[in-house]
Formats: C-alpha cells, sequence, structure tokens
C-alpha cells in the first residue's frame, strides 16, 4: 500500500467524531480490514462498491488488492474530505456524496461488481433488501452486520431467528459466515457483536414475479409470527387450501416451521391462483 498517515491521524485532521445518528464505528484495525477484503476475493478484473466509508479503513485495504475499480458511497460530508485525499494516489477510486438508501447503483457502477462494507448497524438490513431486489447485477455481498442480524439471514426453519430475512436471502443467495468481531475492533465500541458474512447470488434465480409473491407472503406470515397459517394465509388469499395444495404443509403450523421450498410452493400456487381468477 502507498504510503498514507495512519487513520486516526486522519480522524483527528479532520474531527471526525462518529455520529450516532449515522450509526458510525469506525473499524481502524488494517489487520481486520485486509481479512475481510480476502473473503471478498478481489482481484484486478473487480469492480468494488462500497458503503459507509467513514475515515477509510476498509477503503484502504481494498485498494491494496488493486480493484479495477472502487466507488465509495458516504453520506458524510467530513469523511468526504478525508477520502478525497486518496485519488490523487489511487486514480481507480470515485467518491460519491450520497445516501446508500437512495442511489440508484446501475447508474454509477458497472453490473457484476462486488460490494464490500461495514454496514451502518440502522440501515444495514434495509441496504441488503434493497439490493436483493436486483440480486442479479451484483457478483457478490461481503458485509459486516451486528451478529443477531448475520443470524437471521444465515437461520434455519424451526429456530428463533428464523423469519422472512432468512428465507429471502436464501432464495436468492448461497450465505457464508466468514467471523465475529468484538465490540473492542471499533471506535467507538458498540453494545454489540459484529459478524462478516458473505453473499453469492444463486446462478439460477426464480423469475421476478415468484420472488415478489414469496416476499408478499413471508411478510404477511411473519408479521404475524405466533400464529398458525391457518390465520395468517387466509390474508394472502381466502382459497388457503389452494396456497397449500401438494406442498405437504399443514395449517396448524407456524411461519418459522416452513422450509424455503415450501413458501416457493406456496407462491407458485398463489400465481397460479391469480392468473386463473
Amino acid at each position: 500500500m502507498k504510503e498514507l498517515p495512519p487513520l486516526r491521524e486522519i480522524i483527528k485532521k479532520f474531527d471526525l467524531a462518529p455520529k450516532k445518528n449515522l450509526g458510525q464505528n469506525f473499524l481502524l484495525d488494517q489487520n481486520i480490514t485486509d481479512k475481510i477484503v480476502r473473503f471478498a476475493k478481489i482481484n484486478q478484473e473487480s469492480n468494488v462498491l462500497e458503503i459507509g466509508p467513514g475515515p477509510g479503513g476498509l477503503t484502504r485495504s481494498i485498494l491494496a488488492a488493486n480493484p479495477k475499480s472502487l466507488t465509495v458511497v458516504e453520506q458524510d460530508r467530513r469523511c468526504i474530505n478525508a477520502l478525497e485525499e486518496l485519488p490523487p494516489l489511487y486514480p481507480q477510486l470515485t467518491i460519491i456524496n450520497d445516501d446508500a438508501i437512495k442511489i440508484k447503483e446501475s447508474a454509477i457502477i458497472p453490473a457484476k461488481c462486488k460490494i464490500i462494507a461495514n454496514l451502518p448497524y440502522n440501515i444495514g438490513t434495509l441496504l441488503l433488501l434493497k439490493w436483493s431486489e436486483d440480486v442479479e447485477f451484483w457478483s457478490s455481498f461481503t458485509l459486516m452486520f451486528q451478529r443477531e442480524v448475520a443470524l437471521r439471514i444465515m437461520a434455519k426453519p424451526s429456530t428463533k431467528d428464523y423469519g422472512r430475512l432468512s428465507v429471502i436471502a436464501q432464495l436468492l443467495c448461497n450465505v457464508q459466515w466468514h467471523f465475529d468481531l468484538s465490540p473492542e475492533a471499533f471506535y467507538p465500541p458498540p453494545k454489540v457483536t459484529s459478524s462478516v458474512i458473505s453473499l453469492y447470488p444463486k446462478d439460477i434465480l426464480p423469475q421476478k414475479n415468484l420472488i415478489n409473491a414469496v416476499e408478499l407472503i413471508t411478510k404477511t406470515v411473519f408479521n404475524q409470527r405466533r400464529k398458525m397459517l391457518r390465520a395468517t394465509l387466509k390474508q394472502v388469499h381466502p382459497n388457503i387450501e389452494s396456497l397449500i395444495c401438494d406442498t405437504g404443509i399443514n395449517l396448524t403450523q407456524r411461519p418459522e416451521e416452513l422450509s424455503v421450498e415450501q413458501f416457493v410452493s406456496i407462491a407458485k400456487n398463489y400465481l397460479h391462483i391469480v392468473s386463473c381468477s
């Protein structure tokens, strides 16, 4: 890596006291940021998007892997000022001052881009669901979440963490757990443990209308997860017998007992009923 001042000097120089309302917890240990980048498998052909780079710790490790391009999106103008010292050294770096929730990624980066990010805790789930809407656009996601969110993404049926996020993530991606990080790894230390995971979009993805149907069904039933399917599926469609036809599902079951495949079967039946009505 080209010679750069220590991150703590950057934080002091630009007065980058982390802002709680932006969910900022800076990761300053280069050994850890390098480890994240290794799991993301960056090479000279990689186009990378980083969300919320802050003072640029993870950014430095990504650039050290020499990607074809790196685009960072940062909402905090103070951090932009700090990051703007990097482009003269790394011409493949593009800095965008914007809200990651609002941007249209396909307008600023090429397809099959890799996302790497220490996600702000307050918007991590929202961002993942947003990216899932156009999952075929992406090559991979290597992301840091608070551990409870990572557990929900990877959860299996009949566990307390299994829910809508589990179903959608596993429907669209293969998910891999990498490692946990204690609060002491961050500045300031958060009150929770963090986890780094990767999601790889599946080679063969369901059609968009089927994905939308699964999203509708899971949103409905997991909104009342303690109720039996007899009550919640009726809100999806009054003909609940047709919804569960040939699925092996019992209406006395609760949503967390169903596999991803069973939700897909319900969604297919739902689309068939709607198309025939």
